[in-house]
């Protein structure tokens, strides 16, 4: 259901089979005449399920008090007729006040609960949203850049268009993209707040303006429909434990014929020479210890799967290699301790035994040794992949 006049614009949805009833965008209206037909919804998904209803506002933008007190009047009344019936809201974090607003429900009707769906957005968003972790992702873009300056036009990347780039993390990218193609708008969108306020300092430091910094959930954005020409999504979906809902998303908002780009790695496949040896066990062991973590850092080559799964069509993919010869081998050495310092913490917290963490971080510092060595050669293998939006 899709309600829309002068002073409101919203979804109201129920899905019967999995007992959740969503309200989206937003609801101002000016008497509960004008919400009757939502509210009536309601009543019926009510009277619908047994033992949970879960009312789903992650996507809920506004809310005036009139609609406020018209949908949770039903609830409240639901409450005391009906014992078995629980509610929980789910909330988000992105939309804050949704959060403080329902939860006060809880206080007054116990049946009524309330969970804030990203409080924890992915498995390994401690590590990787960690502030420390900023020098290391500034140095990978400083390398990976030197080859998706050429790849990007290949897969739709282009002057005058809109652009979206989605975990865009400390910014870099939607900085260097608008500097070097100039697109006519792009919105880049992250899920910390410290990485934006670090982001929009870099923008600043470069002068670049037009960048419309978003505080938001990549698997459940506020972003419309059919927006954007290109949408970016850089080494974020082998973090996270559901690649295949953020995809969703990105399908979402690229416009129908408009192209998404993704890049993943396959980290068992980094490399170097001298002591090939402990370098490969060491990257083995990695992949190995991120799935613990949810994480699928093998991702690189499934990409074309998970394009087409998703109801791409026209997929492009190809793959290169961050080498040490990329400009100054001390960029590439540095990347590798920062992932040295990270990984090694993870292995620890997973209970990893000393003699295993010893061998574990020497294989890093073989890659740098091999990076740095002057007859020497290391790599980090990337798949850059996109799919195009069926017209």
């Amino acid at each position: 259901m899709i309600a829309a006049g002068l002073t409101q614009r919203f979804k109201v949805d129920f899905d019967p089979n999995s007992q959740v009833f969503s309200l989206a965008g937003t609801i101002r209206p000016r008497s509960i005449d004008e919400i009757a037909e939502s509210i009536h919804a309601l009543r019926e998904a009510i009277d619908a399920v047994r033992g949970v209803l879960y009312i789903d506002v992650k996507r809920l933008i506004q809310m005036n008090n009139t609609a406020f007190q018209a949908f949770i009047r039903v609830a409240l009344d639901a409450c005391r007729e009906r014992s078995d019936l629980r509610l929980i809201v789910v909330t988000s974090s992105v939309v804050g006040w949704t959060t403080r607003m329902f939860r006060h429900l809880s206080t007054i009707e116990p049946q009524i609960s309330v969970e804030v769906y990203d409080s924890m957005f992915y498995p390994g968003q401690d590590y990787f949203e960690d502030t420390s972790f900023i020098p290391i992702l500034r140095a990978q873009t400083k390398l990976t850049w030197r080859h998706e300056r050429d790849i990007l036009p290949r897969h739709g990347m282009r002057p005058g268009i809109a652009m979206a780039d989605i975990c865009c993390g400390i910014g870099d990218f939607a900085v260097l993209a608008q500097k070097e193609f100039q697109p006519a708008r792009i919105v880049a969108l992250d899920h910390s707040k410290a990485s934006l306020s670090y982001a929009r300092n870099v923008a600043t430091d470069f002068g670049v303006t037009g960048i419309e910094y978003t505080y938001g959930d990549a698997s459940e954005m506020l972003l419309e429909d059919n927006q954007f020409d290109f949408v970016t999504c850089r080494h974020s979906l082998q973090v996270f434990n559901h690649p295949e809902l953020l995809l969703k998303e990105l399908y979402r908002i690229v416009k129908p014929g408009g192209r998404v780009y993704i890049t993943n790695e396959k980290n068992s496949h980094c490399l170097g020479e001298p002591r090939a040896q402990s370098i490969q066990w060491t990257y083995n062991e990695l992949a190995r210890l991120l799935s613990h973590f949810e994480m699928d850092v093998e991702l690189g080559p499934k990409s074309r799967r998970y394009l087409a799964d998703a109801g791409f069509d026209d997929i492009l993919v190809e793959s290169f290699m961050v080498t040490n010869l990329d400009g100054d081998p001390q960029d590439f050495a540095d990347i590798i301790a920062g992932w040295e310092k990270m990984f090694t913490v993870m292995a620890a917290r997973h209970g990893e035994a000393p003699e295993f963490i010893d061998r574990f971080r020497q294989g890093f510092r073989d890659h740098i040794f091999a990076a740095l060595h002057p007859k020497g050669y290391a790599g980090w293998p990337i798949w850059a992949a996109s799919g195009r939006k069926p017209l």
